[in-house]
């Protein structure tokens, strides 16, 4: 066990790995950071519950709480853990209904792709935003009030933008969030 500080266990550290990560539509090589046993373990904690208190953490993996904070810092500082966010419940704030929207975009607007996945985005009522390869350019993930709500975000966002070629609406009936990373 090494006490989270970059030099120790510098001797053990396996090669880089480098893979291409998505950004947009360009691909640039990411170095995928090692991550030994006590990383993936308070990863595994922390996609549980990211509100525990650190001390409950360190003990449930094992190190000390003072160990334990850095870990979790220099996991921040490499970009491996990207925040810490409410699961806020759409139902609860009025917005009961959620539907997967697939968007298919004219030919021409494909230089334009990255572009839209952040306006979409940046949509009233949007909860998720993918770009996607296949049939579909994107999903939308979005919560409205009612099916009028609903039909109305198609009407306004979607369907009055020459570049969106087709949409196709599936109510989501339940869904259920992997609360693990891996």
């Amino acid at each position: 066990m090494t006490d989270g500080s970059p030099a120790a266990g510098s001797a053990r550290r396996k090669p880089k790995d480098v893979r291409q990560a998505a950004t947009g539509l360009e691909r640039r090589p990411v170095e995928v950071p090692h991550l030994d046993d006590i990383d993936q373990a308070l990863l595994e904690e922390l996609a549980l519950d990211a509100r525990q208190p650190n001390s409950a953490l360190a003990a449930k993996v094992g190190i000390a709480p003072s160990t334990c904070l850095v870990r979790v810092r220099q996991l921040q500082e490499r970009g491996v853990i990207r925040g810490f966010h409410a699961a806020i419940d759409p139902a609860l704030v009025g917005r009961p209904l959620q539907a997967i929207i697939a968007v298919r975009m004219q030919g021409a607007a494909r230089g334009k792709l990255s572009a839209y996945l952040r306006e979409f985005a940046e949509l009233p009522g949007v909860l998720n935003a993918f770009l996607l390869g296949g049939a579909h350019d994107f999903f939308l993930h979005v919560a409205a009030p009612d099916s009028d709500g609903l039909n109305a975000f198609v009407v306004e966002h979607l369907s009055p933008n020459p570049d969106v070629a087709l949409t196709e609406t599936s109510l989501i009936f339940r869904h259920a969030h992997s609360p693990r990373f891996g």
